[in-house]
């Protein structure tokens, strides 16, 4: 499906979308989608794969549970069999039995209360955890089908500014914000269109538009690529 080339614009986002599933497949849904799940998922290990993150999460409810209660309740040896599969394994378990402080404190250890706040104030609430900042929040807004948001990792951050949606700015919340600005519009402010979006963005930023030596030669999107063009 290839694009005709353009120095001007980038290309109708649907159409990227349409190119990456061809070359990745549709990408299977989120594993975890309940908001404090998530929360878990993204503190019980440190610098993992998605593989191992979601070995560590399944570890940890197996030898200790994944509820508030829970992991508070755990001795530290048993979090760690978990958070062990990933670097500064005691740091983690720090972080989840704060996470689940907090979530008993300030939630009574049910996050479903924040599917009733507006999004400012929903975003808000979940960055009061450990880890998790804006992108992150985003992400666990939409998996959790409580707002329809333009979510992006890193990589699909990239792959965007790559292709000439939006501009990087000082600070990545506002290139965050610019590339946003972009392509929200075309996804329609809906769950399905966004999620997909999300999975397949992030597959091609860990696949062939990797941050450091992007495989521009086997891209398919190369002759519509802002970044594939400049190089050459």
């Amino acid at each position: 499906m290839p694009f005709p080339v353009s120095r001007a614009a980038p290309p109708p986002l649907g159409e990227v979308l349409d190119v990456l599933e061809d070359v990745y497949g549709p990408q299977p849904p989120p594993a975890v989608t309940d908001p404090w799940q998530q929360v878990v998922l993204e503190n019980v290990v440190y610098l993992v794969d998605d593989e191992r993150r979601l070995r560590a999460f399944e570890r940890l409810g197996a030898v200790v549970g994944t509820a508030p209660e829970q992991v508070l309740a755990a001795a530290p040896g048993a979090l760690q069999e978990a958070t062990g599969l990933g670097m500064r394994p005691d740091a983690q378990a720090d972080k989840l039995r704060a996470a689940a402080r907090l979530a008993l404190d300030q939630f009574g250890g049910d996050l479903s209360a924040i599917r009733a706040l507006p999004l400012a104030e929903a975003r808000r609430a979940l960055r009061r955890f450990p880890a998790i900042g804006e992108p992150a929040a985003d992400r666990i807004l939409l998996f959790a089908g409580i707002h329809p948001v333009v979510a992006l990792d890193s990589n699909g951050v990239r792959v965007l500014l790559r292709l000439g949606f939006g501009e990087e700015r000082p600070g990545y919340a506002a290139t965050l914000r610019s590339v946003r600005g972009v392509v929200g519009p075309e996804l329609a402010g809906e769950f399905g269109p966004l999620v997909r979006a999300y999975l397949l963005l992030r597959a091609h930023g860990r696949g062939l538009c990797r941050r450091s030596s992007p495989a521009c030669a086997a891209c398919p999107l190369a002759e519509r690529c802002a970044h594939a063009l400049a190089a050459g």
